[in-house]
């Protein structure tokens, strides 16, 4: 054991995703925030790759166009997850008899069919 209690020295107390989804290389991490308005979530994507000289994996923000596919794929996974996270606090609100708004924050409202669905975005 080392000072911190952990076995491999690593400190616990870095912020972690609270679900992480992977394709391939390709990986989405889901954030989430508590704030005065409810549960908030955000994403980061990042793509995992070896580096050779020092022979470790690390990962970028960079993508390029083979990667593309996977990001797309990635990030509708992840917005079903967080829909579907926000679909079950609205139920248990309900059951609680808990205003449902502010139990399951804006994602609720979220068409679930994708951006601009409703004629909300003009493009």
């Amino acid at each position: 054991m080392t000072q911190n209690g952990q076995p491999n020295g690593k400190k616990t107390d870095k912020p972690r995703p609270v679900h992480e989804i992977r394709m391939g290389r390709v990986r989405a991490a889901i954030w989430v925030n508590e704030t005065d308005n409810g549960v908030r979530h955000n994403v980061t994507f990042s793509r995992l790759y070896r580096d050779e000289q020092n022979d470790q994996w690390k990962d970028s923000t960079s993508f390029g166009r083979g990667d593309l596919p996977l990001i797309a794929k990635v990030a509708d996974q992840a917005f079903l997850w967080i829909y579907q996270q926000a679909q079950a606090r609205a139920a248990q609100a309900r059951e609680q008899g808990q205003d449902v708004e502010a139990a399951s924050g804006e994602e609720a409202h979220a068409a679930p069919v994708g951006a601009g669905a409703g004629g909300d975005i003009p493009f």
